[in-house]
């Protein structure tokens, strides 16, 4: 007998709403998109195009009025609503999900993961990048010993966009939590800290280069975690050439990647997961390398396969653990654990110190 889809409230249909959440819900065994949240009537209009079943709503506060018809909200707004909305929603009874940052202090999502344990429901976080495909071939030859014994990470996610393209991600109001820190930044320190754990030091440098720019668009993290290992984050909108993704240099071997996770893009273009066979398969031509000693530019090493990214994991474990079948599959303590860092960062950049955590 087939479960009854748990249905499933969408809060925000701009980027990350109509690009990621909503396609993932959709495609999610045992989930059902019931509703999406949006005061624009053009996306509203978007939204029952692309999910013909869907309801539109105008505003949180319509779709909390019958929190008993859902069985979880999904939080996909501007950053500076994460906060509000998720607590509204935890006393409303609903479990919720929340995109990256959950807050703008480690100190909220802390309160809101007690919040969310004292009510007994579940609060996870949307990181995404958890289910890269390259982080997830790293993840396996760090599980295989093919490296031996990590010395340095280094993970970039680069981009060149010399023109600001506004809106409230580059906004310097810090009621808006925008700037490249705690956008792209929420990514490189998870992902960090779920391959080596906690940190102790923290330095970061934090540079507005465009003309017209509010807030940070060239960022670098250096990261002493607990464990020996030594994490260097770069974050940039002004880099003229894109260095690797990951380099990974450790005691026996280093692991070198270009390129982004193919799943983004696709999802940009309208594929959805399960409408190929081959979803978030990556050509072999963008292959890693791991050597020691050679140059993967002029070929040398061996190539390492690529495992296909599964972003579609993320909401499977969601609703695994809504009917208790699973754990949470990111945390918000978690996800409080990154904030920390990513204060430090921020203190760190403006003190130009070296911050001790």
């Amino acid at each position: 007998m087939t479960a009854t889809p748990l249905r499933v409230g969408l809060i925000g249909y701009g980027l990350a709403g109509s690009v990621f959440h909503a396609p993932l819900i959709a495609a999610t065994e045992g989930l059902a998109l019931d509703t999406v949240v949006t005061a624009n009537p053009e996306r509203q209009q978007q939204a029952r195009a692309e999910f013909p079943d869907v309801r539109t709503a105008a505003s949180p506060d319509e779709l909390f009025d019958r929190a008993a018809e859902l069985d979880l909200v999904v939080i996909a707004s501007p950053n500076k609503t994460h906060v509000p909305l998720a607590t509204a929603a935890l006393k409303a009874g609903l479990p919720v999900v929340v995109d990256k940052p959950i807050a703008g202090t480690a100190a909220e999502a802390r309160e809101l993961a007690a919040l969310a344990e004292e009510r007994g429901l579940l609060l996870s976080v949307f990181q995404n990048r958890r289910w890269d495909n390259d982080f997830l071939t790293l993840r396996r030859l760090l599980a295989d010993g093919e490296l031996g014994d990590v010395w340095r990470f280094e993970s970039r996610f680069e981009r060149w966009r010399p023109q600001p393209k506004g809106g409230w991600r580059e906004s310097g109001d810090p009621a808006e939590i925008g700037g490249l820190l705690y956008d792209l930044g929420s990514h490189v320190v998870d992902q960090a800290l779920v391959l080596f754990g906690p940190v102790t030091e923290v330095y970061a440098e934090a540079v507005v280069r465009r003309p017209g720019a509010e807030t940070d668009d060239d960022t670098f993290i250096a990261l002493t975690h607990a464990g020996g290992v030594r994490s260097h984050l770069y974050v940039s909108a002004t880099a003229a050439q894109l260095g690797p993704r990951f380099r990974v240099l450790g005691s026996r071997a280093g692991y070198v990647k270009y390129g982004l996770d193919p799943q983004e893009a696709a999802l940009r273009e309208g594929s959805r997961p399960g409408s190929t066979a081959d979803w978030g398969a990556e050509d072999e031509a963008l292959w890693g390398r791991i050597g020691s000693g050679e140059s993967p530019l002029t070929g040398g090493g061996r190539p390492e396969p690529t495992l296909p990214g599964d972003y579609p994991a993320y909401y499977a474990a969601v609703a695994d653990a809504l009917r208790g079948a699973g754990p949470n599959p990111v945390t918000a303590l978690e996800a409080a654990a990154a904030l920390d860092v990513l204060e430090a960062a921020r203190r760190s950049a403006l003190d130009k110190v070296t911050v001790t955590l």
